[in-house]
């Protein structure tokens, strides 16, 4: 298993490209990506679809069917129905957030976009995703593409990931930063 998620980075981004390049040959760029964070949000949503997706035990048969009713009751694309389907028997879904990541960094890129995560410990309202959107695109000087993460550890406060850039002002960190401040300190 170690393995496996060792060598998922490479194949993920293989798969996203030539999902990428599937969709741009038939128009479906947006109706792709539109799938693929639908897909995203019920990974993050669900532990047992995330324990589906990793399971070794469930043959192919059983991970096909299953995921081809998934996407049915989606109401995902036939491309994106297609490509689950042939992830799913290839023994590949231990890898679709990978290939979600890499397909909508792929359609970002090319757009001129710069893909940003923040992660806070409650949900954002939309005003304030859109204040943080505004800053970052003032700083970047780009569009920004924001996904949204929810982490309760954090306490309060924001991380946020641009590219390689990762600014972390959680409440979480300045406590364990105060800590070792104090540990030095006696």
């Amino acid at each position: 298993m170690a393995g496996q998620a060792k060598s998922s980075g490479g194949l993920a981004a293989r798969y996203a490209a030539a999902l990428y390049d599937l969709a741009d040959e038939q128009n479906a760029l947006d109706a792709a990506a539109a799938d693929l964070e639908s897909l995203r949000s019920m990974i993050n949503e669900s532990a047992d679809f995330r324990r589906f997706i990793k399971s070794p035990v469930l043959s192919r048969r059983h991970q096909g069917a299953a995921i081809k009713a998934l996407a049915e009751k989606a109401g995902l694309s036939a491309l994106t129905q297609k490509f689950l389907g042939l992830v799913a028997a290839n023994r590949r879904l231990f890898a679709l957030p990978g290939m979600i990541a890499g397909y909508l960094a792929i359609l970002a890129n090319r757009r001129g976009e710069v893909t940003a995560e923040v992660t806070s410990a409650v949900a954002l309202s939309d005003a304030q995703s859109s204040a943080i959107a505004a800053a970052l695109k003032q700083t970047a000087g780009r569009t920004i593409s924001l996904t949204s993460k929810i982490d309760p550890s954090i306490l309060g406060g924001l991380i946020v990931r641009v590219g390689s850039r990762m600014v972390d002002s959680s409440l979480k960190s300045k406590l364990q930063r105060l800590k070792l401040a104090m540990k030095g300190v006696g």
